[in-house]
């Protein structure tokens, strides 16, 4: 019997671990609970206060990690995930090439939200780094050059 209360304790402990915060502040049930219906299958979880009415879950899923902001009253805003280059699709993949023909890409994204899915890139070419942001038809709708300080 102690064995099994120990175990329990141990899971309990696991599971509030998982909705701990790095900030030290406490995750709105609302939060919580629009995180657990959107990603049932995620049992540990990081939290950050991202700013005073949003906050943001990292976690991961089928070994990528992922991050997801919600509002306080639990709606979600985005969910975002790194990619491999080669699962880039190749149409946005040229918008990107096309535009910024002797970049490289350093790091590249998926970028949810209610209203659309977007590409991200963080490319570089010599000293010169530059965000993109392409919508899933290949449309360029953000550049900006990034100062190595950032």
């Amino acid at each position: 019997m102690k064995i099994i209360k120990g175990f329990l304790g141990v899971l309990l402990s696991v599971g509030l671990f998982a909705f701990g915060t790095l900030t030290g502040e406490k995750v709105p049930q609302k939060v919580k609970d629009a995180f657990q219906k959107k990603f049932p299958s995620v049992s540990s979880v990081d939290w950050e206060k991202e700013s005073a009415t949003e906050w943001e879950a990292e976690f991961k899923m089928n070994k990528t990690k992922y991050s997801a902001n919600f509002l306080e009253d639990g709606t979600w805003k985005e969910t975002e995930h790194e990619i491999h280059e080669k699962d880039i699709p190749q149409n946005i993949k040229n918008a990107l090439m096309t535009e910024f023909p002797d970049y490289e890409i350093e790091e590249a994204e998926i970028s949810e939200t209610q209203e659309e899915v977007f590409y991200e890139f963080e490319i570089e070419k010599g000293k010169l780094e530059m965000e993109v942001v392409i919508d899933k038809n290949a449309k360029i709708i953000k550049k900006m050059e990034v100062d190595e300080k950032d």
